[in-house]
């Protein structure tokens, strides 16, 4: 087979022609190149194939996640009916969308990308580390006779918790804390893990403190703290 390719906004467009068998390896290497070298977005023309033979679909197959693997987005165009008939009985036209042209094809990946930057930015937010002040109690996880120590929040996320206080645990000790938030969502009760204390030294300032992971939270637990924190991230932002 013959293939021609080009890059336009960030995307490696491929022209294929003849046959996708057993002799369209170049197939498979020239996307590995391009996602090696250049760009991990991927739109192929089928307009000028003749013949995808079932060596072909897995050759295409391969194509597929290999474009996956390397976090990219693959869009295919001009497809002859044959070939869509083809990838209809072996089941690609469910992990493929058949576009008209080549405006279409690159739509799709741009509209994709922007999905991606919504997700990305809206993730950010919801683990996004934000100055807040507020009690916390704490207290060894397996010692439910134990008082619950008092410290105050440094600053929260929907990971977890940096906190002040005189009375510090060892890192890998299961504590459970409860975070008073007077707003919503109110008393917030969770186990965590200490995953780092403050060095003195460098913060003198925050010392003592530890840096608590939250473990084994419940996800309505943890939804609720990271809404709180994107709303606090946001209002701190305007």
């Amino acid at each position: 087979m013959k293939i021609k390719s080009k890059i336009k906004d960030g995307v490696v467009i491929l022209e294929l022609e003849g046959i996708i068998g057993i002799n369209a390896s170049e197939f498979v290497e020239t996307v590995g190149w391009n996602l090696s070298h250049q760009v991990k977005d991927v739109i192929c023309n089928f307009e000028h194939v003749n013949l995808v033979d079932y060596l072909g679909v897995s050759l295409i197959s391969v194509v597929y996640k290999n474009v996956l693997n390397h976090k990219g987005k693959i869009e295919i165009y001009n497809v002859p009916m044959h070939v869509k008939r083809l990838f209809s009985i072996v089941g690609l036209d469910r992990i493929f969308k058949f576009h008209d042209s080549e405006e279409q094809a690159l739509e799709a990946i741009n509209n994709e990308r922007e999905v991606e930057k919504l997700a990305k930015d809206s993730l950010r937010r919801k683990f996004e580390r934000v100055a807040f002040s507020a009690t916390i109690g704490y207290r060894q996880k397996f010692l439910k006779n134990e008082p619950f120590y008092k410290g105050t929040i440094i600053n929260l996320s929907a990971e977890g918790v940096f906190m002040v206080s005189d009375k510090v645990f060892s890192i890998g000790d299961l504590l459970t804390v409860r975070i008073d938030i007077q707003s919503q969502p109110g008393m917030i009760e969770a186990d965590t893990k200490v995953v780092w204390l403050v060095d003195k030294e460098i913060q003198p300032e925050d010392y003592p403190g530890m840096g608590l992971e939250f473990y084994d939270i419940a996800f309505e637990k943890q939804e609720k703290i990271a809404q709180f924190v994107e709303k606090h991230f946001t209002q701190h932002n305007l």
